[in-house]
């Protein structure tokens, strides 16, 4: 069986290099292929909403319907806070869940031991704070806590963690973090993916949704509008091509392995209201963007 997974996984990467012509970073997924349930929970904040926000349209355009989602949710959460709340078991967040690619409320006053507690969870997602993300010295000891509560509390004694690396602030940004990164998305993204490789190696994180480099791909191409660069606030994705970007990141890192399938093509396309409107041309810049990230995870596609 593990030798079928790893070839079924091989030639998945593989066509992924034959049809982008690129050099591809190794992978590393140890999911199950085609499962007849996959179960994803984001432990985050409101950077994780913006990163799977639209998952339920997407796989609904896809024809899946056998992937249940979670979002556990506190404005700003860093991993230390994360780490106090559980040491408290205080009821802190908001969790929501897709099970029909419709998003519901479970509960407003939701601990993280409930929250992972409450499916048998096929992938659990941390991520580090945005203003933190390219702090190597915020990591530690708390994100080796969380991952341990996490593991603890999920009844899947087999599921697998993944990191979301989030996304540098826009150039216009007046976030009270930038000017730690000299108020420069170029470097605030060499940073998150500096520490994101070096804590992916020491936690046994298994693997990583590439979310910032998809936004720093999409940037680099004719459909960004500096200085929001995709931003609605300068640092939240915008609910156009941001937010959809990043939907397709974690639709191509997560859901596309597993169930042998691709974003390329989908027909998904939000309604932004006001923001950089998803056309079927900037859709497709979009889920190219994600699909390239994939497989070169931390550095933009030349």
């Amino acid at each position: 069986m593990k030798k079928l997974f790893r070839f079924a996984f091989c030639a998945f990467a593989l066509l992924a290099v034959l049809t982008l012509r690129a050099q591809p970073e190794a992978p590393n997924f140890p999911l199950p292929v085609r499962p007849d349930t996959l179960r994803i929970l984001g432990v985050g904040n409101s950077f994780t909403d913006d990163g799977m926000m639209y998952l339920p349209e997407l796989l609904e355009a896809a024809g899946i319907r056998n992937v249940v989602l979670g979002r556990l949710y506190y404005p700003g959460c860093s991993l230390r806070q994360h780490c106090e709340f559980d040491a408290a078991d205080a009821p802190k967040y908001t969790y929501y869940k897709s099970e029909r690619n419709r998003w519901t409320t479970v509960s407003e006053a939701a601990t993280l031991r409930e929250a992972v507690g409450d499916e048998r969870w096929d992938v659990l997602v941390v991520q580090q704070s945005s203003a933190y993300s390219g702090i190597y010295t915020s990591y530690h000891p708390w994100l080796e806590r969380l991952i341990e509560r996490v593991r603890f509390y999920c009844p899947n004694a087999g599921a697998c963690v993944a990191w979301q690396m989030t996304w540098a602030y826009g150039s216009g940004s007046d976030h009270g973090a930038f000017p730690k990164y000299d108020n420069d998305p170029q470097q605030m993204y060499a940073a998150v993916v500096d520490v994101a490789r070096r804590v992916t190696e020491e936690c046994g994180i298994e693997t990583v949704i590439p979310t910032g480099t998809a936004i720093q791909n999409l940037r680099a191409g004719e459909f960004n509008n500096p200085p929001s660069d995709f931003t609605r606030d300068g640092y939240h994705l915008d609910f156009g091509c941001g937010r959809y970007t990043a939907a397709c990141t974690w639709f191509q890192a997560l859901v596309a392995p597993c169930l042998r399938t691709d974003i390329g093509g989908n027909t998904f396309r939000p309604d932004p209201k006001g923001h950089t409107p998803v056309t079927d041309e900037s859709a497709a810049a979009c889920q190219q963007a994600a699909r390239k990230a994939c497989v070169r995870r931390f550095s933009v596609w030349e």
